[in-house]
């Protein structure tokens, strides 16, 4: 552990939140979303010197995708995510003596687990809190120090210690100092395109459903204007209706793809349910090419069995890959062991996860396995929250990352025009401004990242001049 980790106390955590109203419905297993709220995170932290920094986090509250209990309303679903967050905020902020940004995740971590399951929070929507608030602490600690997240993680100025506090015992004769600094961060990564499953695969199939806003709204049209040559492809858990489907988009895409992910969205009741799909998809001539280019499979079970069968025989034939099923830290230990060999990367789950799992992936190569890390996508929004996440991904390697945030809403429009400059001008190759509106800027299939080695978490100076005062109020 690097000795220069500095130690602080936790002084205000504040969260506000902006509606974010989506151009084109994105439907991903049983939901549809078209609004929901973004939430911004604000930690002040105190240094044993007396020093002061703040630094900010933002993230999308998807419903239905952390608890898909289709019995609360999508309003249930953000009021869930909240007091995750107040959880995480009362844990953070109760006097202690000044620790480590990784030891004040660490020694919280089980207790907000604990405390979110006595309020009937699964362990995903429980560790929602912690992902938002490590990241702006994170930041805070880099804006004080004058240095990004690539220098900052190669120096472990987090001071992360699995052996301290036991929380991956997997890793404990792991170098993980040597693994941190020796990882150098990409420059630019390609976006890998979602297909919702409520998408038009044509312009024709538009009708009027076409926003006529001069923007991309089929994934022919998305092809075209981005250059995509990645693609991530939504499935509905009916396999007639998957195949048809997919037949459908191959046709479009087949002449473009290099690669290839489909995401069951945890559509499959069991192992059984999952394989007779996967037969008729390897079996379907028009979608041969696909299938060479598909490189793995997300979460096509539901998490209430995904963890509790074997499915070695499935992943023998395209690897499989645990989103939600990726509830803690230890979930990835128990989908190996039952034949997953891949884990998503989101920030929604935690930075400090995705940095754990990676270096489970080293360890496994170096040992002669094949585990593998993927970015995945929770609709980021351009600004603090697409940044960080770009920011780690690029950090930890990856050659592709799913992005669809850019395409399901309107850019930065919801944005005051003096914010949108702000972050336009810090991140010139990152952003571009087109129909009204500074908008994630995708050349070739391609994500420049060459700006996110900037101070701070991917944030600049004071969040690149984030518009406090025009949201919602604090609580």
């Amino acid at each position: 552990m690097a000795p220069a980790a500095p130690r602080f106390h936790v002084d205000d955590i504040r969260f506000t939140e902006r509606e974010v109203r989506l151009r084109l419905p994105f439907r991903f297993g049983a939901v549809t979303v078209t609004a929901c709220p973004q939430v911004y995170v604000r930690a002040r932290i105190r240094f044993e010197d007396g020093r002061t920094s703040e630094g900010c986090a933002a993230e999308m509250m998807i419903p239905k995708w952390f608890d898909k209990n289709p019995a609360l309303s999508n309003e249930q679903n953000f009021e869930q995510l909240r007091q995750a967050l107040r959880n995480a905020r009362e844990a953070y902020t109760t006097p202690a003596a000044a620790q480590r940004a990784w030891d004040h995740f660490a020694e919280h971590y089980e207790d907000v687990l604990a405390m979110g399951l006595r309020q009937g929070l699964g362990p995903l929507v429980a560790s929602y809190g912690p992902a938002l608030i490590d990241r702006a602490v994170l930041d805070a600690v880099c804006l004080h120090r004058g240095c990004g997240f690539g220098d900052a993680t190669a120096h472990n100025i987090a001071g992360i210690d699995l052996a301290r506090h036991d929380l991956a015992p997997d890793l404990h004769v792991f170098d993980l100092d040597g693994f941190l600094a020796q990882q150098r961060g990409r420059t630019s990564i390609a976006a890998r395109h979602t297909v919702g499953l409520a998408d038009a695969i044509r312009d024709a199939d538009l009708g009027n459903a076409d926003p006529h806003d001069g923007l991309p709204a089929s994934l022919e049209a998305a092809i075209a204007r981005y250059g995509h040559r990645h693609f991530k492809l939504k499935l509905s858990g009916d396999t007639r209706t998957d195949i048809d489907r997919l037949t459908r988009i191959a046709e479009v895409i087949d002449a473009h793809a290099v690669l290839v992910t489909l995401d069951g969205n945890e559509q499959y009741a069991d192992v059984a349910a999952f394989s007779q799909f996967l037969d008729a998809f390897l079996a379907t001539p028009r979608l041969k090419m696909m299938a060479t280019k598909t490189v793995f499979i997300e979460q096509p079970i539901q998490r209430a069995h995904a963890l509790d069968r074997d499915v070695r025989a499935a992943a023998a034939r395209i690897p499989l890959l645990v989103d939600e099923s990726d509830a803690t830290l230890e979930s990835f230990m128990q989908a190996r062991a039952l034949g997953y060999t891949g884990v998503s990367s989101k920030s929604c789950k935690g930075f400090y996860k995705s940095i754990v799992n990676a270096a489970r992936c080293a360890q496994a190569r170096a040992q002669g396995g094949s585990l593998f890390l993927s970015g995945e996508d929770l609709t980021m929004q351009a600004g603090v929250g697409l940044q960080q996440d770009l920011a780690l991904v690029g950090w930890l390697g990856l050659d592709h990352v799913e992005r669809n945030g850019h395409h399901y809403v309107d850019g930065m429009a919801a944005l005051p025009v003096d914010e949108q400059r702000a972050f336009a001008a810090l991140h010139p190759a990152l952003y571009a401004e087109s129909a009204g509106a500074v908008r994630l800027r995708i050349v070739n299939g391609q994500i420049d990242l060459s700006s996110l080695g900037t101070t701070g978490f991917a944030t600049g100076e004071r969040g690149a001049g984030i518009r406090w005062d025009a949201m919602g109020a604090a609580y």
